[in-house]
């Protein structure tokens, strides 16, 4: 069973018809409405895996993957933004206990950025001199704080770590360093306003940089024993849930009162469509507990030793690439028996389809992590780091 605090998973279900009436309007701004966003940061949706010593949460992964998951059953870019938001707190359990607290002393503070190393940190004045370009900065219009990914430079080449990697550092900055590119012109997820954020030799100081790679977590709870990667995935693939789970209760709403042209009988009364509805909440549902069997068994493991071996990490991708594909394909049975009247914007299937296929593009719960997995599986040599 999964285990859940549910203050943050019961505001979640409250926030998510505001989040579903707020969604065209949201789609059309390509950002989510300010009083939403001011709402998720009260109910402490954005400190899920803040450090309790920093102010936050610190909520078990089961928390956060309900919570995201009851959102998004709203509005899939309101689940993202927190999914982003909620696992980049995670940094905070490696920086320096001041300087945590210091970037989380308000309870607003909404922190988000890029994990991909598309920029160059350069070893100046006791920290970094940070340059770089960084897309799909979700949220990054709502934020305070920003991070990017970066490479350290080393004398014009990349700093290499004891195992010939490069040495990867996320740098934190005020969102004001930032430059905001709008870039986000796209068919899904667009109220996720996931632009471009640029840095051009900003000085950031060490203590709001970390590396998730080499650095040990300051903090000592099984949360941060969970690989960053994995837990960013799974609450990637609990975005794709939700948006299966209010799809298919849209179609529900609909079938009762829909006769197909030419028919006699609602869409409900229908014997394909109910044997469709019924394999697809099943999918749903099997998705989301092998989500739950997955955070189960690498929690006990991040509880006794402090660690998550890569048996579990391998789980926890392969469960959360199962539940990104299973979610994607419940969507697009509720959207095709939803029929023609699903095309039009007045329609949230239309939005449902476009938000689950835009969350299959993510790196982390794209196809190729399958392959993955399998390594693991097959018992090949494979780069834990990857997981």
């Amino acid at each position: 069973m999964r285990e859940v605090s549910a203050d943050p998973v019961d505001a979640a279900r409250r926030l998510a018809p505001t989040a579903a009436e707020l969604a065209p309007e949201a789609e059309r701004a390509r950002q989510l409405s300010d009083p939403l966003v001011q709402q998720l940061a009260d109910a402490g949706l954005f400190r899920l895996c803040v450090p309790k010593a920093a102010g936050g949460l610190e909520a078990h992964p089961g928390t956060l993957v309900a919570a995201v998951e009851a959102l998004a059953a709203g509005d899939a870019a309101a689940g993202w933004c927190v999914a982003v938001a909620a696992t980049s707190g995670l940094l905070a359990g490696y920086l320096p206990e001041e300087s945590a607290r210091a970037i989380y002393s308000s309870p607003a503070t909404m922190v988000a950025g890029v994990f991909a190393p598309r920029g160059r940190a350069t070893p100046a004045d006791g920290g970094f001199a940070v340059s770089g370009r960084w897309p799909f900065a979700s949220g990054c219009r709502h934020c305070d704080w920003l991070m990017g990914g970066c490479v350290v430079d080393d004398g014009g080449s990349p700093r290499l770590l004891p195992n010939g990697m490069p040495d990867v550092r996320l740098a934190l900055a005020p969102a004001a360093a930032f430059t905001i590119h709008d870039t986000w012109h796209v068919m899904g997820l667009r109220a996720t306003g996931s632009h471009d954020i640029e840095l051009d030799g900003v000085q950031i100081p060490a203590e709001h940089t970390a590396s998730v790679f080499s650095d040990p977590p300051v903090q000592t709870g099984p949360l941060y024993a969970f690989p960053l990667f994995g837990l960013l995935a799974l609450a990637i693939a609990s975005v794709s849930l939700g948006i299966a789970r209010g799809a298919l209760g849209d179609l529900v709403a609909l079938a009762g009162g829909k006769v197909p042209a030419g028919g006699r009988r609602t869409l409900a009364e229908r014997a394909t469509v109910q044997a469709e509805v019924a394999k697809a909440e099943a999918a749903v549902r099997a998705a989301g507990a092998l989500l739950d069997e997955a955070i189960g068994e690498a929690w006990e493991r991040a509880l006794a030793d402090g660690t998550v071996d890569t048996e579990r990490r391998a789980g926890l991708r392969l469960a959360a690439t199962h539940a990104t594909a299973s979610g994607t394909q419940a969507t697009e049975t509720a959207y095709r028996l939803g029929g023609g009247g699903a095309l039009y914007e007045s329609s949230p299937l239309q939005r449902r389809l476009r938000d689950a296929h835009a969350a299959t593009q993510h790196m982390l719960v794209a196809p190729a992590t399958w392959e993955l997995s399998g390594r693991v599986l097959l018992g090949l040599p494979t780069d834990a780091t990857q997981l």
